[in-house]
């Protein structure tokens, strides 16, 4: 599924985004930048040593990646040659800033994909897994912040959305099918 606004398209597929052939995928990393599971776990053995590596330098230099921020590094050993790791927010009934958290996510990873020329990027669907982030919830926030960034700029080719279960898949068809 796919639609164009202010002159980038925006897709949305259901699969793994470790085998994304965009520039640039984005990783819902925890805030050690040091691996984990779900997307980051994937992310981490799918690129190889090489993203490990770079995150560990971030890290040293520092001390991690808070919460709303993003960090970027080589696609290592995955097709995207850069990515994008940004701390989404763990889910704590919505009332500790958590959808402003999960927006700049968004917001941060776009910053720093047009401060390096990417103009290809796909996202997961950020803090929806075991950081509890409710789904329906979750997918408003990331078409908000992502349509207001084009709404400014048109710094972007293409951004996909990759959903990787049914549920994440249908919402996304549902709100990019309605801009």
């Amino acid at each position: 599924m796919e639609t164009t606004l202010n002159g980038t398209k925006l897709e949305v597929i259901q699969g793994d985004i470790t085998q994304s052939s965009m520039a640039c995928i984005v990783n819902a990393a925890n805030s050690s930048l040091l691996g984990g599971g779900g997307v980051d776990g994937a992310i981490h053995r799918a690129g190889g040593r090489r993203i490990l590596d770079e995150c560990v330098r971030i890290r040293s230099e520092r001390g991690g990646c808070p919460v709303g921020e993003a960090v970027i590094t080589t696609g290592g050993n995955l097709k995207a040659q850069y990515v994008i790791h940004t701390v989404g927010p763990v889910w704590k009934g919505g009332k500790n800033g958590e959808a402003e958290k999960l927006g700049n996510c968004y917001r941060s990873a776009l910053r720093l994909a047009e401060e390096h020329g990417i103009s290809s990027l796909s996202f997961p669907n950020i803090s929806t897994g075991i950081y509890g982030y409710p789904k329906e919830q979750a997918v408003d926030v990331a078409i908000e912040a992502v349509t207001d960034v084009l709404a400014r700029k048109q710094a972007f080719e293409r951004i996909q959305f990759v959903c990787f279960d049914r549920q994440n898949y249908d919402l996304y068809v549902e709100r990019v099918g309605a801009l």
